[in-house]
């Protein structure tokens, strides 16, 4: 599922990669003859999403089928899970169905639906406009350098502190850090994030090799490169955290929801989290930090870090026999009166022109520090082999963190596993 809520569950990567791997060289001349089947047509058609977040999209599809009774949009869900949401599509797929028009994916899936050649390309005929929309939002949804699919929320995690015992966020990691002396004062943790070994561990992990300046791996999906200097000093930043207790070492086993619990409870002075944590921690009656934080965007080496991201792009089925009507479906889901809705119901809008709204921003105002976060965004490894991918990053973060491994072992396996993969 995507990342712009509360859970983060790991994928099943055996079954994803078996299926990569034998369908990946699928393409020529008649993936080129699928893509360019249906582009005209127009009629009704189906999208499918996850169940959890169906809510949002229910009042778009209602005022899509008001404004187009022959073109009507049914929705179908999938399983609330990310790897039964895959697993359902690529049943479908695999037997070249045109059953689910379009479908929302999370942005790490993007990837391997487009390396199996299940996705219209989202150009010529069937190109949509995503100038106006957050760019690594677009990154997620680029594969080989073709767009194959079209944002439709995002999300990015946020640094929370608490302006009764630090003022003011820290500029960059080494302040934070130094901070951590008005923690201890305190008698609370310093910085808390999610270290238990699952997909949440792959967040925090890619959050500080990219914010060092690392990459996992390159643009093309497959190479490793974290044999770098860059690589080193990020996930150095975050093993020599967690040992010398800036981030406390019960943490390897926290997920958003243990996170959540303690920042509101008022036990860490600093805390990595989604978005939805902040109305919670104004709004919560058992809240014991309202009024007493704000946020700001995650820090890295020498400022701003770059945060991880989440969130949905909606795809095209290449079967689909109207996607003509898929195409418009999908530039009426970035309209800017279904992104501000999306926004009003702290859903993370993709249309960069939203966090601008003056009124939004005292609704929510955590708006301004959530678009500098995604304007410096990244997006976790775009590969057709994510679920192996993200594995390998868990596995050997979590034992690099453990003392099981040094940081140059955990780079080393992490390498290999990754090359394995494919």
């Amino acid at each position: 599922m995507a990342v712009h809520g509360r859970f983060l569950k790991a994928a099943a990567a055996a079954s994803v990669v078996a299926l990569v791997s034998t369908a990946c060289g699928s393409g020529g001349d008649e993936s080129d003859e699928q893509a360019q089947a249906g582009t005209s047509g127009v009629g009704p058609i189906t999208f499918a999403m996850g169940s959890n977040d169906t809510d949002k999209l229910r009042p778009v599809i209602e005022q899509w089928n008001a404004e187009n009774p022959d073109q009507e949009v049914t929705l179908r869900e999938l399983p609330a899970e990310q790897d039964g949401q895959r697993d359902t599509l690529t049943q479908s797929l695999q037997t070249e169905s045109g059953e689910y028009d379009v479908f929302a994916l999370d942005v790490t899936d993007t990837a391997y639906f487009a390396a199996n050649g299940w996705l219209q390309p989202i150009e010529n005929e069937t190109e949509v406009d995503t100038s106006g929309l957050i760019e690594a939002a677009v990154d997620s949804a680029t594969y080989n350098g073709t767009l194959y699919g079209v944002p439709q929320n995002t999300n990015a995690q946020l640094l929370y502190y608490r302006t009764d015992l630090q003022p003011e966020a820290p500029a960059n990691w080494e302040e934070l850090v130094s901070s951590c002396e008005a923690a201890e004062g305190a008698n609370v943790d310093c910085l808390q994030t999610q270290l238990s070994q699952y997909e949440g561990l792959t967040v925090a992990a890619t959050q500080f090799i990219h914010s060092w300046g690392g990459q996992v791996v390159g643009e093309d999906g497959k190479t490793p490169e974290l044999d770098t200097d860059q690589a080193r000093a990020g996930l150095t930043a975050l093993v020599d955290a967690y040992k010398g207790g800036v981030i406390p070492q019960k943490t390897d086993a926290f997920t958003e929801e243990e996170t959540a619990q303690a920042f509101l409870a008022g036990e860490t002075m600093y805390s990595y989290n989604w978005p939805y944590m902040y109305e919670s921690g104004q709004s919560d009656p058992t809240s014991q930090v309202q009024g007493d934080f704000q946020v700001a965007p995650i820090v890295g080496e020498d400022g701003p870090g770059q945060s991880t991201l989440g969130g949905y792009n909606n795809a095209i089925n290449v079967f689909s026999e109207n996607k003509e009507t898929a195409r418009a479906f999908l530039e009426f889901i970035i309209s800017e009166d279904v992104q501000m809705g999306f926004a009003e119901q702290s859903f993370p809008p993709v249309l960069s022109s939203i966090y601008d709204d003056e009124a939004l921003q005292q609704e929510f105002p955590y708006m301004p520090a959530l678009k500098a976060a995604l304007d410096n965004a990244e997006p976790r490894p775009v590969t057709p082999f994510y679920p192996s991918v993200s594995k390998a990053i868990q596995d050997n973060t979590f034992a690099a963190l453990r003392g099981e491994k040094d940081v140059e072992q955990a780079l080393n396996d992490m390498t290999a596993a990754i090359e394995q993969a494919q």
